[in-house]
């Protein structure tokens, strides 16, 4: 269940995978919506991004809880290379809290009552606040796809390493 100094757990695997397809369902609606407009599919898998993006943000707040608890278990760095790994983890772990963070006072600035699945998770309100909904209208958009290069990146690096055949990085997480 737990992480070791050679391998990540049941829950971390299990959490990182769920995130991971989760994620990519969020990256292709985006996508195609950018790539095709407004039509059936893209209503079909982009329809739910703002309930997938509230399960993502409680997602990676239990999976940054879960990496506290087991930081002294976590698969050993050492050298260079893997420090810059871990601020890319850093980085990719910084976004998947902050992007859906600024939604969600977007969604709460707007006045728009929001709900998860059937569960309210805010009321609406009848006037806007604007200083809330800024600054997620400009950096939302942006910083997703910041998150996917960096996401693209992370996967990139993984499948070099198992190519380069010098360390199999990605059996920790298979």
């Amino acid at each position: 269940m737990r992480d070791t100094a050679e391998s990540y757990g049941l829950v971390s695997r299990f959490l990182h995978w769920l995130m991971a397809l989760l994620l990519f369902w969020q990256f292709a609606g985006a996508l195609l919506y950018v790539g095709i407009g407004d039509t059936a599919v893209t209503r079909f898998v982009g329809g739910r991004h703002l309930e997938l993006g509230a399960v993502l943000f409680v997602l990676v707040i239990l999976r940054a809880g879960w990496a506290l608890i087991n930081r002294e278990r976590r698969p050993i760095r050492h050298g260079l290379a893997d420090r810059a790994a871990g601020f890319g983890h850093a980085l990719l772990y910084g976004l998947m809290l902050f992007i859906p963070a600024i939604a969600l006072l977007r969604q709460f600035g707007s006045g728009k009552p929001f709900s998860v699945f059937g569960l309210r998770v805010m009321p609406g309100r009848s006037e806007r606040i604007a200083w809330l909904e800024a600054p997620a209208d400009l950096l939302h958009y942006w910083l997703g796809f910041a998150l996917l290069a960096l996401a693209l990146g992370h996967a990139s690096f993984a499948l070099a390493h198992r190519a380069s055949g010098k360390r199999h990085l990605l059996r920790r997480m298979l």
